[in-house]
């Protein structure tokens, strides 16, 4: 079971990274929707101002509680996300509250502060808050889907976007209620379903990539084209290795490396998202999103490597 100071530490950990991919995949949401489908573009905004509300509850508890490692893995924030914003905003007209990633930039690591009950009342308060709001998103982004397949919604949101925020939002969902039954979450113990999972993650967010480019960006397609397809082999790999037909160590290694590139490659590509360097239809948000994204897991795979 769960220390007191456990529990607090990685729910509040968990939120940092969680709840800003939570509201984000309710702006770009949103953003997508055409005219006739207002209703879901409000709805879409209820609930990226209640992720909003989420986060920054869990930012104004967060200063000295989590640990050092996560806020400097790049996660959280990076050096992009506050400009990103700034220019999503500016493209979309959504204001989104720049003042929590201020907040964000501010935070200092864990060791500073005591968990106390009065901490992990309201930290047992803010997963249950999450439970709630992250099962009301995925029943959304389900019926969005429904709706997308069956050609009575058009969305500038790929089908497979739709199914794959709907699985980050799955796993976040189901890691919330494990801590909130105060399981001890041992992330070692999964790794290959971790690996399986975030290597899935990184080929699509490749595809897409590829996807939203203008046709002339050669390069750039090709490149994204390679890590796709070099993700779809090791998500194969790391399915293979839960059935020990294939080395569990190369799979991690090779899956480091390999994020470790697709790290820099979103890095580069959302500074010319900002810098207007690169032609296409990717929102600088989606960019800093993804490059959080692969952030969020280099630092898992460090962990697995030990």
């Amino acid at each position: 079971m769960l220390s007191n100071l456990d529990f607090v530490r990685q729910s509040l950990e968990l939120h940092l990274f969680f709840a800003r991919i939570m509201k984000e995949h309710s702006f770009f949401l949103e953003v997508g929707f055409t005219p006739k489908d207002a209703s879901f573009t409000q709805r879409a905004d209820e609930f990226r101002r209640e992720f909003d509300k989420l986060l920054a509850e869990v930012v104004s508890l967060s200063n000295g509680v989590v640990g050092t490692g996560v806020l400097q893995s790049g996660e959280v924030v990076t050096q992009y996300t506050l400009n990103a914003e700034r220019a999503s905003s500016y493209f979309t007209g959504v204001q989104i509250p720049t003042e929590i990633t201020l907040a964000e930039t501010r935070l200092m690591g864990g060791g500073m502060v005591a968990v106390t009950p009065m901490l992990v009342q309201r930290v047992a308060m803010i997963n249950q808050k999450a439970i709630f709001l992250i099962s009301g998103l995925i029943q959304f982004k389900a019926t969005i889907l429904s709706n997308v397949l069956s050609c009575r919604m058009f969305t500038v949101n790929y089908p497979l976007l739709i199914d794959h925020i709907m699985r980050e939002a799955r796993l976040y969902l189901r890691t919330v209620q494990r801590l909130q039954n105060r399981e001890n979450v041992i992330i070692e113990k999964e790794a290959l379903e971790q690996e399986a999972f975030w290597n899935r993650i990184m080929a699509e967010h490749s595809k897409f990539i590829r996807g939203l480019l203008d046709p002339t960006e050669n390069e750039l397609i090709n490149t994204a084209d390679n890590f796709g397809k070099e993700f779809d082999q090791l998500t194969a790999e790391a399915i293979a290795a839960m059935d020990n037909t294939a080395s569990f160590e190369k799979v991690t290694a090779d899956s480091l490396k390999a994020t470790a590139e697709i790290r820099d490659f979103k890095a580069q590509g959302t500074q010319g998202l900002l810098n207007c360097k690169i032609k296409s239809i990717i929102i600088p948000l989606l960019g800093d999103h993804t490059l959080r994204e692969a952030n969020h897991y280099l630092r898992l795979l460090k962990i697995f490597e030990r």
